[in-house]
């Protein structure tokens, strides 16, 4: 027997059920309301820095990833200043030197950032996963799941807003980046969004977007958990292996 097909939502529902995915958003998660909060110590601040750098570094990996399989000339165009955010150009440093100096900031030496001594296994994997994500999935896909994004500048305002405060012990020039994410994350919002809408037309591809959001909110909140778990219930990976 067959079913009948959903009929699509318009444009402007889903849109707005791509926004009422924020719900999912690791704002909400208890690591990142700690930290909102100004509970977290400087342990848990530096783990999570420290932890949120391999993202960082993965980022313009997933960005390549999405461009080598884009044969669009004009997405490819505007795409590519995602890497050029995060890696930098010539004689002009970009997002990942800026999450460096959030570190220093907070405490950590560079080359201890660098070597990444600090990433959990549970973000690893996830981060690992996004990639490899973007890297085989169809280029629409692999970029709508970068819409994370509309909720971005909330979290970058809360820290802008609230670290000075509760974190005062963290050198204010260290707030950089978040600076920087307010216009980069709007400008690439309003691009990606165009894009999902544009290219999502029946509700089954509708429903398939919501999942690739989820994934990647998934992704977040896993990090989070994973980070959670050593930091804050102190049960590091491994933590009842006697050595």
């Amino acid at each position: 027997m067959s079913t009948i097909a959903q009929p699509p939502w318009t444009r402007e529902e889903f849109e707005a059920r791509l926004r009422g995915m924020e719900r999912y958003y690791h704002i909400h998660h208890p690591y990142h309301v700690l930290m909102h909060e100004g509970q977290l110590n400087r342990r848990q601040i530096q783990g999570w820095v420290a932890n949120r750098y391999y993202y960082q570094i993965n980022i313009p990996q997933k960005d390549a990833a999405i461009l080598a399989n884009c044969p669009d000339r004009e997405t490819r165009i505007q795409w590519v200043q995602r890497i050029i955010d995060h890696d930098g150009s010539s004689g002009k440093s970009g997002g990942i030197e800026a999450w460096l100096q959030l570190g220093i900031a907070a405490g950590l030496d560079r080359n201890e950032i660098t070597s990444l001594e600090h990433v959990l296994p549970g973000v690893r994997f996830a981060v690992d996963a996004y990639v490899n994500f973007a890297r085989k999935a169809e280029w629409h896909e692999a970029a709508s799941s970068s819409l994370t994004e509309l909720f971005a500048p909330a979290i970058h305002q809360q820290r802008l807003s609230n670290w000075p405060d509760n974190y005062p012990w963290i050198n204010s020039k260290g707030l950089l980046y978040f600076q920087q994410r307010l216009s980069q994350a709007r400008r690439d919002v309003e691009h990606g969004l165009r894009l999902t809408l544009d290219w999502y037309k029946t509700r089954e591809e509708q429903d398939k977007m919501m999942g690739i959001l989820k994934f990647k909110l998934d992704v977040l909140w896993s990090m989070a958990d994973a980070m959670y778990l050593a930091y804050v219930a102190e049960m590091p990976p491994y933590h009842t292996v006697k050595e």
